[in-house]
């Protein structure tokens, strides 16, 4: 509870989708604890991938499909319960902060509600709050390409936005560096297709029904518009860059990942997620 966000943003399982989407893009989250509206015990929990799943026709879709024709504009009115996850990973309120990160890592999970003993939430633990951690803490430290994924996987820029989000729902991957001819063009993160989907013109098309129009469009449309973009000016670094400078980077730019770069070639990524492993692996 000493590294937690205490004052925890929930929602009742019978907000509506789109203002869950709403939300997340409002209050930056990726994640939002839903609660029961008089007790405020946990009864699950939605996250910036499921909307991707939604989206890109993973399991999730099948809300769409069986009640609604593949209609997706009607399906965004359906309630939160409808899709969120009702087996919440969660850590005790009475638990070390080593605990929480030892959760997280077996876990393979970005955030734990924190309960009481009534199963009331009285807080979130995310790999936000693990960044913070290292920064102020800059003693544990490491190289970063000891701990980055260095398999990436990659999209190009004329990829289709439905291409990227099934990418993503089939790797269990939330961010896409984008390269053109071998050359690094920007980074795609399931932050951007919410925001792409919940302002502007595909906000229309999702509200008029015409979702396909959307998601057709190459990744390039994201890539150009600022107003979608989370990632502005992507962080690189070589290989032999400390954790702790590439920790005060991401935080300097509210940034979750980090690409290594080595001669103009992408050879790994670093994520909150590699942090997480990384301080795992030092306690």
């Amino acid at each position: 509870m000493d590294v937690a966000t205490k004052e925890v943003f929930t929602l009742p399982p019978t907000s509506t989708l789109m203002y869950a989407l709403k939300t997340m893009i409002k209050e930056n989250f990726r994640r939002i604890p839903i609660t029961d509206a008089g007790t405020k015990r946990l009864e699950g929990i939605i996250s910036a991938t499921d909307f991707v799943n939604l989206f890109g026709g993973g399991s999730k879709f099948g809300i769409v499909k069986g009640r609604y024709g593949g209609n997706l504009a009607a399906a965004v009115n359906e309630e939160v319960e409808k899709i969120m996850e009702t087996k919440v990973i969660t850590v005790d309120y009475t638990d070390s902060f080593e605990d929480a990160v030892e959760v997280m890592f077996e876990k393979n999970v970005g955030g734990c509600p924190i309960i009481d003993k009534e199963d009331v939430v009285v807080g979130i633990i995310t790999e936000r709050d693990v960044l913070k951690y290292l920064g102020k803490n800059k003693n544990i430290d490491g190289v970063a390409s000891d701990y980055m994924t260095k398999s990436v996987v990659t999209i190009k820029p004329k990829d289709t936005i439905e291409k990227a989000m099934k990418v993503m729902i089939e790797k269990h991957l939330r961010r896409l560096p984008v390269i053109d001819d071998g050359i690094l063009v920007g980074l795609i993160t399931v932050r951007e297709i919410l925001r792409y989907f919940g302002k502007g013109e595909a906000f229309r098309m999702l509200t008029s029904g015409n979702i396909k129009d959307a998601t057709e469009k190459p990744v390039s449309t994201i890539l150009t518009n600022d107003d979608l973009l989370v990632y502005k000016e992507i962080l690189t670094f070589p290989g032999d860059v400390s954790i702790s400078q590439l920790v005060s980077a991401m935080l300097d730019k509210g940034y979750g990942a980090a690409l290594i770069v080595e001669s103009g070639k992408l050879e790994g990524i670093i994520t909150e997620r590699d942090l997480i492993r990384f301080l795992y692996s030092k306690s």
